[in-house]
């Protein structure tokens, strides 16, 4: 009869993973704490998540083992946390663990007091000592001792690592003004970091970090600096080459472990495929480069077919092991291949994509060849070539498809759905494929009938229940959704619904002494303090895309508070940025919007007759712009949340156009060849 521990009850899968581990794991929980304190123990904190490789190896080396189970049992309480859960737990620990050791990763490993003070921290650690490394179990048997031995000591060390990082991490900014030579800056820092041979920035590992492609894009919008949209184009065009992308079921993995962008880390995550594809997106509109469309409809199609809920909302990832081996469901041995395939098309995937007889695939860690390939590229197909790999992909895809598929964790975060519904809301408004607009708003309506109640907003859905109250991120990724799919539906009631959510988002996070959002809202009582997240890492912070969305909704409304508090998040943070601005490219992308010439873009007329109009607007990359759109034949409350839309009037009975710059209008349209060339002149 299998044994579980407290987990078993939980809803996140990467908690369920370890249920049935002999570690007497808690989730985080009073109880847990309470007997810590009773017990007189000190508790083994662990944090990871269900796609993490290297959180799958610690557990297969160390928390399914009897020896260590026993001694973290007898001597520790030992707590898991799944990070994309409790995001709150995790940044804190985060942080903790990387001023102590000066790095950090998953797994996260904590070791501190009852009052959840940390006194060790570190990240994947093996079960032996080895080459001058201690393992865990001489760690654990360490602190026990010294816990046992000279208890005092080990809580006044808590007490002191904790209360520096709290005043690091808690301390005021002073408050200064920023101007547009920030950009240029960053800007100088992505440069000097840019790999000119294979794009991306520093050497390996390499993460796609698309906000950083998005701000470049919009310094070269602002600027007319050509090696800016370079550095965008050499990294997407290698990005959609290397390994790292799937070109058999498409989507990207997580990072690169090379330069080249050959050999991935292979999980895939909900929040790369939305941001990724956003980059491929403006980089169309950009350049109008169809590659960039056809990879971003790519993208699009795996996360349709991958990572969605039939009900609606999008699932968080898709795991990189299967059958307890990394990238097992996408490497390929060259004999499977050759009964696959026939000669001609064996030697097309030969040639084009480096498929080698002793394979391609090279492991990092072992620094040997594996005898498996991983399908990339050196340089585009053709449209003919493309249209030969087409047929033999499909081949391959069907095949790939027996397989045992990845660990899939389909806890539904409201935070990455705001992502991935701005995603899908901006390609309809680029691209006019209607699916988008559908799914975009089923999303929005999965998230509004599970994740939002009495106003306000959870984090996770899984398995019918919804729970834990909404983070910073939540808010601030929902409304741009929201604003996106109001732009790309003209539906008001996403606009209203966003002011509803801001207005709430500054009443639970907003820092009225010193400006700023807090991550969490006062009420949260697991953290030890509440700090405020600005780094743009593998997603944008809560602060950069809450600037965003006040930057915008002060447009749309006028509202004078917006305004007013997108100027003192810029000045709480502004000395945070100087010192490192390529740190907070989406933030820097979002001050660019009061920085530089913004778009305001009334439009007035049938709502049937708005295609054209619509086609030529969206064609352009305008990034700093908001459109309104107010119908002539029907009633509608536009006027209401933008009161300059009732200023504006439809002429000769024609959908007219009236282009703003800063509240500051020109003649209006009803022209698509004067439109086309007033927006070419801005």
């Amino acid at each position: 009869m299998k044994k579980y521990n407290h987990l078993i009850n939980e809803k996140s899968p990467y908690l369920l993973q370890h249920a049935e581990n002999p570690v007497n794991w808690y989730p985080w929980c009073d109880e847990a704490f309470e007997r810590a304190k009773k017990e007189n123990k000190p508790i083994f904190l662990s944090i990871g998540y269900s796609t993490c490789h290297w959180c799958h190896v610690m557990e297969k080396e160390s928390f399914q083992d009897e020896e260590v189970a026993e001694i973290l049992n007898e001597n520790f309480i030992s707590i898991k946390v799944d990070r994309e859960e409790r995001p709150d737990i995790d940044s804190i620990y985060m942080n903790i663990c990387q001023a102590m050791t000066g790095h950090g990763g998953w797994p996260l490993t904590i070791i501190m007091t009852p009052d959840k003070k940390p006194f060790f921290a570190g990240t994947y650690i093996p079960k032996h000592s080895k080459f001058n490394r201690i393992g865990l179990i001489d760690l654990l048997k360490r602190i026990a001792q010294l816990w046992n031995e000279n208890k005092e000591k080990v809580l006044l060390l808590a007490d002191q690592i904790t209360d520096e990082i709290k005043g690091a991490f808690t301390r005021a900014q002073t408050k200064e003004t920023i101007d547009e030579t920030i950009l240029t800056q960053a800007y100088a820092h992505l440069e000097s970091q840019f790999d000119a041979e294979y794009g991306g920035f520093g050497y390996a590992p390499k993460f796609p970090t698309p906000h950083n492609l998005m701000f470049l894009l919009r310094y070269w919008k602002i600027t007319g600096n050509v090696k800016s949209i370079v550095m965008v184009e050499k990294t997407l065009n290698s990005m959609s080459l290397g390994g790292i992308y799937d070109h058999i079921g498409f989507g990207f993995h997580r990072y690169s472990t090379d330069r080249q962008w050959i050999l991935p880390h292979f999980e895939k995550m909900l929040y790369d495929q939305a941001l990724i594809s956003i980059a491929y997106l403006e980089a169309y509109q950009a350049t109008e480069n169809l590659k960039y469309k056809k990879l971003c409809v790519e993208i699009l199609s795996y996360v349709l077919r991958n990572l969605t809920n039939p009900d609606g909302g999008f699932y968080s990832a898709e795991d990189a092991d299967s059958e307890g081996e990394e990238g097992k469901f996408y490497l390929w041995e060259f004999s499977e291949l050759e009964k696959i395939l026939n000669r001609d098309e064996l030697n097309f995937v030969v040639e084009k994509f480096n498929i080698q007889k002793d394979g391609n695939y090279f492991d990092e860690l072992k620094k040997e060849k594996t005898g498996k390939n991983i399908f990339y590229l050196t340089r585009e197909l053709n449209e003919r070539e493309d249209e030969i790999w087409q047929k033999i992909r499909l081949k391959l895809f069907e095949y790939r498809e027996k397989r045992v598929h990845p660990l899939k964790d389909d806890k539904i975060l409201t935070d990455w759905n705001g992502l991935m519904i701005a995603a899908f809301a901006k390609a309809y408004s680029i691209l006019k494929i209607d699916e988008y607009l559908n799914v975009a708003r089923k999303s929005v309506d999965f998230i509004l009938k599970n994740l939002y109640k009495d106003g306000k907003l959870l984090h996770r859905f899984r398995d019918g229940e919804a729970k834990i109250d909404g983070y910073l991120d939540d808010y601030a990724f929902f409304i741009w959704g929201l604003l996106e799919l109001y732009e790309a539906s003209f539906e008001t009631k996403y606009l209203k619904i966003a002011i509803d959510l801001i207005e709430k988002m500054i009443q639970l996070f907003w820092d009225g002494e010193n400006g700023g959002f807090y991550f969490t809202d006062s009420e949260n009582k697991d953290v030890i303090f509440r700090q405020k997240e600005l780094y743009d890492g593998a997603i944008p912070s809560g602060n950069s895309v809450a600037l965003f969305d006040l930057i915008k909704l002060a447009k749309i409304t006028g509202r004078d508070e917006f305004n007013n508090l997108a100027y003192q998040l810029v000045e709480a943070f502004a000395s945070q940025i100087k010192r490192y601005p390529s740190a907070y490219t989406f933030f820097l992308s979002s001050l660019s919007f009061i920085l530089t010439q913004s778009l305001e873009i009334f439009i007035v007329g049938r709502k049937d007759a708005l295609d054209e109009v619509l086609k030529v607007i969206n064609s352009k990359f305008l990034p700093n712009k908001v459109i309104i759109f107010k119908p002539s034949d029907e009633e509608n409350d536009i006027t209401t949340i933008s009161p300059f839309a009732s200023e504006f009037k439809e002429i000769n009975g024609k959908t007219t156009i009236y282009i703003c710059t800063n509240y500051e209008c020109k003649n209006p349209t009803n022209d698509i060849k004067e439109l086309s060339e007033l927006l070419e002149k801005i």
